[in-house]
């Protein structure tokens, strides 16, 4: 099911990836509770307009291994891509962002200026917005108590979650919802989900930033979902008003997957930017 097709080892650690093209580098880098699945509508489209591109799996994530004694919080991950971009000799890429993948950006930005030539921010985590109220709920009733949680109450409460990043709860069903559950149907791939992603879910991350956004010199453009029930539009607003120069996209009648609700707008979106200088 997944579109990536190659491996590499960065800082001791598998992770797969998928690199196409050679053009202008563009890398796109997923959220959570995601895996670069997201990105399969938009991807192939940004290949085809004549860029090189790279989507990978963050480490933890879906096809990357899973090491139950590594760092996965967003500062680990923002080395791990910047050691993967040295890895694949890529430089001064743009990156495409979505949810804790808009942090990982957002500190490659501001912390390593100069390294990249632009940067999207979709429905991104931002300041104080995350976790979530009900991530917060589920990091205080499940986090240390998973490892009791059956297979069938472990897919009950992502299913829930996972309703909620779209407008239309349709959208995320059948073969599509599988697609996101997928990498956690194993023991490991539960146990990974909370150890990896959950309980990272730390807005010290982008607080910290908060001060620093202004020193952002590349172009940035913010696409968020009207109806995102996780990130809403007022974290955009914030995002636009304090990254210099920043352009607002805001989308009806989507919510926090894009990617999901009008992948068709959002891969317009990402051309129209990276056309731009």
């Amino acid at each position: 099911m997944s579109f990536l097709d190659r491996n590499v080892l960065v800082d001791g650690v598998r992770l797969a990836y998928r690199d196409r093209g050679e053009g202008d580098p563009v890398v796109f880098v997923h959220g959570t509770p995601s895996w670069s699945h997201e990105w399969r509508h938009v991807v192939p489209h940004v290949e085809a307009a004549g860029h090189r591109v790279i989507t990978y799996d963050l480490l933890g994530y879906g096809d990357s291994e899973r090491p139950l004694d590594r760092d996965t919080s967003v500062g680990a991950q923002t080395d791990l891509l910047l050691a993967l971009l040295d890895e694949l000799g890529v430089e001064n890429p743009s990156l495409i962002t979505h949810d804790i993948g808009g942090a990982i950006g957002q500190r490659v930005a501001v912390l390593h200026p100069g390294t990249v030539r632009r940067l999207m921010l979709v429905d991104t985590v931002s300041y104080d917005s995350w976790p979530s109220e009900t991530w917060r709920e589920i990091i205080r009733t499940r986090l240390d108590g998973d490892a009791n949680m059956s297979a069938d109450e472990f897919e009950a409460m992502l299913t829930r979650q996972l309703t909620m990043t779209v407008a239309d709860e349709a959208v995320m069903a059948g073969d599509d919802l599988r697609a996101f559950l997928a990498p956690h149907r194993t023991a490991l791939g539960r146990t990974s989900f909370f150890e990896h992603q959950v309980r990272h879910y730390d807005s010290t991350y982008t607080e910290e930033l908060t001060d620093r956004l202004g020193t952002i010199d590349v172009p940035v453009r913010i696409v968020w979902g009207r109806e995102d029930r996780w990130q809403p539009v007022s974290y955009a607003e914030k995002l636009a008003a304090d990254i210099p120069g920043a352009s607002l996209v805001v989308l009806d009648d989507a919510g926090h997957f894009l990617m999901e609700d009008d992948p068709v707008r959002l891969t317009r979106e990402v051309l129209d930017f990276l056309a731009g200088p």
